[in-house]
């Protein structure tokens, strides 16, 4: 016995003792119970906070994918393209002024990623802000490896540029020879007149200088059926034309 502590007895010891044994009841089941509570309280918005962060970080996921494709796209970089594809990113994401992976790839000419888009099924006439698609783009400069690989995956053959322009009317303005026969081969309307007036065949003369290319290009059209009597806004055939601009061998192609 300790003598510092006295020894409780009668009523007052059979309170303390009750009080001292619920305080102990209560220390038991408190641990326990406080340890399930606890765990159980920690766990919902342990949970919660888990799942509210696990959408936004599967979306920041897709956008990172897209974007990577986009970027892969425009650096020609075709197996990461290819991978990227394979791992669910969106080829009809938008970037810089609203263009696909697609269109920045035929703006970068880069071929090979243009080509790797479109034969797992990207939109060859998706059109960015300037209303360029791949299939006009890569006709207006002359971009032969992506225009075939779009004239083989459904180009719409009608569609025109921002100046109503068909892919045949630049591309006969620059006089790229082997697209424009391309183009030709392919059924684009060789006497669509766009917006400013011009056919392909007066687009050849006004914005030509007559040199060989420009010659090779004006007989291609003549060949496809080119209507030399229609006029441009000013009232003027491709022959006044090529006769004012002075292109001799134009002229006489043309007579």
């Amino acid at each position: 016995m300790n003598p510092a502590r006295p020894t409780v007895r009668g009523p007052r010891a059979a309170v303390l003792a009750l009080a001292i044994l619920a305080v102990g009841v209560g220390a038991c089941s408190a641990d326990p119970g406080t340890a399930g509570t606890g765990a159980s309280t920690s766990a919902a918005p342990a949970a919660t906070s888990a799942g509210s962060a696990a959408a936004p970080q599967a979306r920041q996921l897709d956008h990172t994918l897209d974007d990577d494709l986009y970027a892969a796209a425009a650096g020609n970089d075709t197996a990461q393209v290819r991978d990227l594809i394979a791992r669910g990113a969106d080829m009809e994401t938008r970037g810089d002024h609203g263009r696909t992976p697609l269109v920045a790839a035929t703006k970068n000419k880069a071929a090979e990623a243009a080509v790797a888009l479109i034969e797992a099924g990207a939109d060859v006439n998706a059109k960015d802000d300037l209303q360029d698609s791949a299939y006009l783009y890569a006709g207006a400069e002359g971009l032969d490896q992506i225009l075939e690989a779009t004239l083989r995956h459904g180009a719409d053959l009608r569609s025109v540029n921002r100046y109503g322009g068909t892919a045949l009317i630049p591309a006969s303005e620059h006089a790229h020879v082997t697209t424009v026969r391309m183009l030709i081969a392919a059924g684009v309307d060789v006497n669509h007149v766009n917006k400013p007036q011009w056919t392909a065949l007066q687009e050849a003369v006004v914005y030509g200088d007559g040199s060989p290319r420009y010659q090779e290009t004006v007989t291609a059209l003549l060949a496809a059926g080119a209507d030399p009597q229609i006029r441009d806004a000013e009232g003027r055939t491709a022959l006044q034309n090529a006769e004012r601009l002075d292109q001799d061998a134009i002229v006489a192609l043309l007579r």
